[in-house]
């Protein structure tokens, strides 16, 4: 009996029909955000994503895609979906010739995900575990992490970051958009973290740490970007994969 998944979405989405396990703190922290299905109705709605980060929303995928130049050349992944218009947009960004290629642990969120693409639009589409990508090594000419290592423990959260920057070629880019430190003078430092302490356990590590604490310690990367948003309390981090690293 095949799943859903297995079938081709569209001329240029495939999906990975090998389907890996669902991490047990994913269903036991986020059941309610993600794994349910449930969870799409409520919180696919630009409205309601924006809502939750602030009314930032818009204002992180413009500063991204402006990092990016509005083109993506290459391979890009991106590792995580993400609810709102954050990949419809950077496909639309794809240069010709290019390919970006989105993971999710969940088949359910890459189900949503492909109603969302063009059936022309240069994606493909990955069942794969953020943190045991089957990707080669080098693969990709850069790599995006949006709001995913605040959802993350810290142990598979430094997984994630090791294989995105393994996968991406030397000179290419990791980027990565996320909580933050907030400024002390930042009023949602002492309303939203206890939010999120509830909500999100692992959200209070973006918040008490920078993220060069959870990187691979082989010096594989370097920053050559790192921004703050809405009185620091979130950040666009850009890595530069450095060529010979961990030698």
């Amino acid at each position: 009996m095949k799943n859903s998944f297995d079938r081709p979405v569209a001329t240029t989405v495939a999906l990975k029909k090998v389907v890996p396990a669902i991490p047990q703190y994913l269903q036991a922290h986020y059941w309610w955000a993600y794994v349910h299905p449930r969870a799409i109705h409520v919180f696919e709605r630009q409205w309601l994503v924006n809502l939750i980060l602030w009314g930032n929303y818009k204002r992180l995928c413009n500063a991204l895609l402006q990092e990016y130049g509005h083109q993506l050349p290459g391979r890009t992944l991106q590792i995580a979906c993400a609810y709102g218009d954050l990949t419809p947009r950077l496909a639309a960004c794809v240069a010709p010739g290019g390919m970006l290629e989105i993971v999710d642990i969940l088949p359910i969120q890459l189900e949503n995900l492909a109603g969302k693409v063009a059936a022309t639009a240069p994606v493909r589409m990955h069942c794969m575990d953020s943190a045991a990508l089957s990707f080669a090594d080098a693969a990709f000419d850069r790599a995006l992490l949006f709001f995913l290592l605040h959802e993350q423990p810290q142990a598979v959260r430094e997984k994630t970051l090791a294989e995105a920057l393994r996968v991406v070629r030397p000179g290419g880019t990791l980027t990565i958009v996320d909580y933050a430190p907030p400024s002390r003078l930042n009023p949602l430092r002492y309303f939203w973290k206890p939010v999120l302490d509830r909500l999100e356990p692992f959200a209070h590590d973006l918040f008490s740490e920078e993220v060069a604490a959870w990187l691979p310690r082989d010096g594989r990367s370097v920053m050559v970007s790192k921004q703050r948003f809405f009185g620091g309390m979130y950040q666009m981090l850009t890595l530069q994969v450095v060529d010979g690293a961990g030698e």
